[in-house]
């Protein structure tokens, strides 16, 4: 027992060591990211126009953990439409140099500044009149004397490994890849349809490609009933189509209302004669709609503000092209 007490004593202690180490290492990380906006100089903003008014191709190429961080800046950027390639630096050196072009827009990353295989590239990038942007810890390095633009992301120390581990320097080179991305979005205008169409895959892809047209119930789906039609006849369409709904239409089939769940509980809370009862006398207002072009997040969005579960697909209020209920949302991930 007395062993148990020891044991649970001794992870105690570990875990207010691990807890101790994890609040140091966020601290001299987040001290080395709030530290980089005090260094940005004009060659920021001269950056960020260079990407939007470029016609070139623009390549993050870097080494080791700082060539991770160029991957990630590199797809950042292919997201908001920047064509953004990343090439490795050891590899550009034995043959992939053929992926840069004349007038190329380079981004290099080394946190020294001195990485030998992105120093071996600047005589083909100087040959190629590229221009080159460098994201270094080492303002005085090689990379960054011969360098158009300099972004310095120099930090006092690592967050731990005795200084050796890159913590906090391919932090605040992520960081600052983050402020070239969204800088970007802020001046060329962030365009809903662009970051959608380069993520169709998962639920950013869903939220913002799917539109009512792909998730409406049309033709028999639809329940329908006519403005004269009795209460047994209204049940009936309501329970086969099972959307807690029916749709009213005239002779002409043009929507005139919409019956739920509930007016058909408020008229049994008011003791209505329900042999005399029709189709008309239970709708209390004109249904909300939306376009089949519409996305589907406005239908959800429409739903919210209404306290609603379904709407009707119409271009005109009249012609009735589907229906689309809460539920099918919900089925394709866009809530």
């Amino acid at each position: 027992m007395s062993n148990d007490k020891s044991i649970l004593k001794r992870r105690k202690i570990q875990d207010r060591a691990i807890l101790k180490t994890a609040k140091h290492v966020l601290k001299i990380e987040s001290d080395a990211v709030a530290a980089l906006s005090k260094r940005l100089g004009a060659d920021f903003p001269k950056i960020v126009h260079a990407l939007r008014d470029g016609k070139e191709r623009l390549i993050v190429t870097g080494m080791g953990k700082s060539g991770l961080i160029g991957q990630k800046i590199a797809a950042s950027m292919s997201s908001v439409g920047l064509t953004a390639i990343y090439m490795h630096a050891a590899e550009a050196i034995h043959g992939d140099l053929g992926l840069i072009s004349k007038n190329d827009i380079i981004i290099a990353l080394s946190n020294s500044g001195e990485t030998e295989e992105i120093i071996r590239l600047l005589p083909a990038l100087k040959r190629l009149n590229c221009k080159l942007i460098a994201i270094t810890g080492n303002i005085k390095s090689t990379l960054a004397l011969r360098s158009d633009f300099i972004l310095d992301v120099g930090v006092k120390k690592e967050a731990g490994g005795n200084g050796l581990l890159p913590t906090s320097s391919t932090t605040a080179m992520l960081a600052m890849g983050d402020a070239i991305v969204v800088s970007y979005l802020e001046l060329n205008g962030f365009k809903d349809e662009v970051f959608a169409q380069n993520h169709p895959g998962g639920s950013i892809g869903r939220k913002m490609l799917t539109i009512i047209e792909d998730l409406m119930h049309t033709g028999e789906q639809i329940p329908v009933v006519y403005e004269d039609s009795d209460l047994p006849t209204i049940i009936s369409e309501m329970t086969q189509k099972r959307l807690g709904v029916t749709l009213i239409v005239d002779k002409k089939k043009h929507l005139k209302g919409i019956i739920t769940d509930g007016d058909l509980r408020r008229m049994i809370e008011h003791k209505k004669d329900v042999s005399k009862v029709r189709a008309r006398d239970l709708t209390n207002s004109f249904p909300k709609y939306l376009e089949q072009t519409n996305l589907a997040t406005e239908a959800v969005q429409l739903m919210e503000k209404n306290s609603i579960t379904s709407l009707v697909v119409s271009s005109n209020g009249k012609k009735i092209d589907g229906i689309i209920h809460l539920h099918d949302l919900l089925k394709a991930g866009i809530i």
